[in-house]
């Protein structure tokens, strides 16, 4: 890991890319027309981002037809797929640094979560991928002597994906990797708020040998580009991670144009259950405030509803709110910061609303408050804990993606799972017990999609991603990932 001043340094050297990628190359936004991306750690300007609308949507949807139906990389063995992608993981190896660098000043999230997570799981999601491509096989039914049934699973064609601002590099991967190693092209909007280290990772899928057209990067709003992106007519496929609110918009756009499917990683509320018989609470308490706090709470399963058992709630509450002392925001340059700036000033104002909001129904603040902004240096807001909290409260009932914890209580197992479950939410769980037999009875009954036993947040490439209710469908990661960017087709032969 760089030292503080060398990161400093090296922030500015940094040449970041600013254009779409289509066809191969960096261009502008056919209108002309940008918008800036802004360090939230400094409110300073990092680049003029080409400001992409419907025109240059239909420019790299184009490319990416063309390229599909030539087979420059559909066409391919998948030998020679598989080649090209860890060529690609290993120039992100080699680029770590620079990736690392351009999602810190472009997000503020801390440049040691980005080197130690970001960066080693965007180059495993492209290795587990790559590898996985000559070990998928097809299928045979099992048909009378005299037919036989083939079942194959083939790339869908053109991949559309929009992805969030809270891991930028991480989430392309998710997206991408598993699209292009089933033989896709893939045309990717990312976040407006955080679309850098996405060009960068084109520019570097050309370099490994990837096509030109096969991956196209335009960046955009997501009122203009994402829902060009959604209406397309020749995009098969829409993956998405963000909001449920857009989420829904989304698929809405999917039914007025071809029907297209798409697949969701939506918000998340995920409840933390503590229960009477955890025997290291202050365990659970470290990772209670680790599963808020990391990232300043802009994560889709951070835990911002605890459940704490009556009988324990006083000690757990004090081991919790001094877990949370270690959790100060900082210079997200600096290796010692384990908390930066929230990604904007409206991403601030959400979270402060919510506070506001939770105090004027009855909230008891134990830690943190009302974000206290100060012009030009930065949007950083702190570690807020609330007791007193039910689920009849605004902020236990939506997602606010910043540091802010509801804790509320509980009195028996029944009690913990209906409050748990009282949520338009199902991506991630946590249960805190050490017993096996509650354990296992809590977490079928968690209407979720992930559910963490003694811990949380845990999982590589193999698990699978995802949630259900509001949160989402489809999975990401593992195997089932591929899933979604493929066709089963049955060949029926008559011997």
């Amino acid at each position: 890991m760089k030292s503080y001043s060398e990161w400093q340094q090296l922030s500015q050297t940094l040449k970041v890319r600013h254009q779409a990628y289509i066809d191969g190359r960096f261009v502008d936004a056919i209108s002309g027309e940008t918008f800036p991306s802004i360090n939230p750690a400094n409110e300073q300007k990092l680049a003029d981002v080409a400001n992409c609308d419907s025109a240059d949507i239909d420019a790299a949807v184009a490319s990416a037809k063309r390229a599909f139906d030539a087979g420059v990389w559909s066409g391919l063995p998948p030998k020679q797929r598989k080649k090209i992608l860890l060529k690609l993981a290993r120039l992100i190896e080699q680029h770590g640094d620079e990736l690392a660098l351009t999602d810190t000043l472009d997000m503020g999230k801390s440049i040691s979560e980005m080197v130690n997570i970001d960066i080693p799981d965007s180059i495993d999601c492209f290795e587990w991928s790559a590898e996985s491509i000559d070990k998928v096989y097809g299928e045979i039914a099992p048909t009378g002597d005299d037919t036989l049934v083939l079942i194959e699973h083939n790339p869908v064609g053109v991949v559309g994906a929009i992805t969030p601002w809270n891991y930028p590099l991480m989430m392309v991967a998710w997206k991408i990797a598993p699209a292009l190693a089933a033989g896709n092209s893939v045309v990717l909007k990312p976040s407006e708020k955080a679309p850098l280290s996405a060009l960068r990772l084109a520019e570097l899928a050309t370099e490994a040998g990837l096509p030109d057209g096969v991956l196209n990067m335009v960046p955009g709003f997501g009122h203009t580009a994402g829902k060009a992106l959604a209406l397309h007519m020749d995009v098969n496929v829409l993956a998405f991670t963000g909001s449920s609110r857009v989420a829904a918009m989304l698929m809405g756009y999917a039914g007025e144009s071809n029907m297209k499917r798409v697949w969701i990683e939506a918000g998340g509320k995920s409840p933390n259950l503590i229960f009477d018989d955890c025997d290291n609470l202050k365990r659970a308490a470290a990772t209670a405030a680790a599963a808020i706090f990391s990232n300043q709470g802009e994560v889709c399963i951070a835990c911002s509803r605890i459940y704490v058992q009556k009988s324990i709630k006083q000690e757990f509450m004090a081991a919790l709110l001094k877990a949370a002392e270690r959790f100060q925001p900082g210079d997200p340059l600096d290796p010692a910061t384990n908390m930066g700036p929230l990604v904007d000033g409206a991403q601030l104002a959400t979270v402060e609303r919510y506070i506001r909001s939770a105090l004027e129904e009855g909230g008891q603040p134990l830690l943190g408050g009302v974000p206290e902004y100060k012009d030009g240096q930065g949007y950083y807001a702190t570690p807020t804990i609330i007791d007193g909290a039910h689920n009849e409260m605004t902020f236990v009932k939506e997602e606010i993606f910043g540091p802010v914890l509801a804790v509320c209580e509980f009195e028996t197992e029944e009690e913990a799972i209906a409050l748990a479950n009282d949520s338009q939410y199902g991506l991630g769980a946590s249960v805190w017990t050490s017993n096996l037999s509650r354990a296992h009875r809590v977490s079928r009954q968690l209407q979720s999609g992930m559910v963490w036993v003694n811990t949380w947040g845990e999982g590589d490439t193999t698990v699978p991603f995802g949630g259900v209710k509001a949160s989402g469908n489809g999975r990401d990661k593992s195997l089932h990932a591929m899933e979604k960017y493929t066709d089963m087709k049955n060949v029926f032969i008559r011997l």
